[in-house]
């Protein structure tokens, strides 16, 4: 098995456990970590045993999405060229989870934000403690919505409640998300793990050609227009990081005041 110095891996049967381990920084999400997620999704391609995984975040929180203090993590690389590839590794790590072969269920405690809200969303179901909420904070600092989440989200809640969420940048607990389908399942927080094993376990129990073959097709079906529609993310995210409304927003957010946009 291999050692990953941001998640913990543990098997019981056909179920494992993957853990968002970095509970100092709320889960929060830099350039290794999500190297790591990517690699143990990636892992499970030539695991024929395990049928069902579940995700979750050690300590109070899922994740709080993209890690702000480090610059990223990235490789120190100035040019463009190589920004942009180390711009799309939280689009592989999605992508990467989004595509497993087990059945995938996010154990949804506290905050899933940015980042950490678009890997809830990649997985196949969420089972969501009575803490949880949801919050997409990128456009209050001036940037659109990275690592192809927004046709995740849109295909969960439909177009005005994404506009909500993204646009609006709302903040939606643990009732709402049950109301609107984001997540699956609303338990206390004490019994969020053990619920989590039980779909799991569920899941395991069936027939895995046919359950793997099945969620492909149903995510080919919802998502067949996703990549083609999404593919610039990453150069939108680049761009818009550039404009003086950007700097105007982190101004804002770290003065603790209203900023003033000028479209510029």
């Amino acid at each position: 098995m291999a050692e990953y110095e941001h998640l913990q891996v543990a098997r019981d049967g056909a179920v494992a456990t993957v853990t968002f381990n970095r509970p100092h920084k709320a889960n929060a999400l830099h350039h290794a970590h999500l190297a790591e997620i990517e690699a143990v999704a990636l892992s499970f391609r030539d695991d024929g045993d395990t049928r069902a995984v579940i995700f979750t975040g050690a300590g109070k929180h899922f994740s709080s999405g993209a890690d702000l203090t480090d610059g990223g993590g990235g490789p120190a690389d100035p040019r463009l060229v190589m920004r942009r590839r180390s711009a799309r590794i939280g689009e592989r790590a999605t992508l990467a989870v989004h595509e497993m072969d087990q059945i995938t269920i996010a154990a949804w405690n506290g905050a899933a934000m940015g980042g950490g809200a678009v890997l809830a969303t990649a997985m196949d179901f969420r089972i969501g403690a009575d803490d949880c909420f949801m919050q997409y904070p990128e456009i209050d600092i001036g940037v659109n919505l990275m690592w192809k989440g927004l046709p995740l989200l849109l295909h969960l809640v439909g177009p005005a409640r994404t506009k909500r969420l993204v646009a609006g940048g709302e903040r939606a607990y643990a009732n709402t998300l049950l109301e609107w389908g984001v997540i699956d399942d609303l338990v206390p927080r004490a019994e969020l793990m053990d619920t989590a094993r039980e779909w799991a376990t569920r899941y395991a129990a069936k027939s895995p050609i046919a359950a793997q073959m099945i969620k492909q097709s149903v995510d080919a079906l919802a998502g067949s227009m996703d990549r083609a529609v999404m593919h610039m993310d990453v150069d939108q995210n680049i761009l818009s990081a550039t404009t003086e409304d950007r700097a105007e927003a982190i101004r804002a957010y770290l003065a603790k005041a209203e900023p003033s946009f000028k479209g510029n």
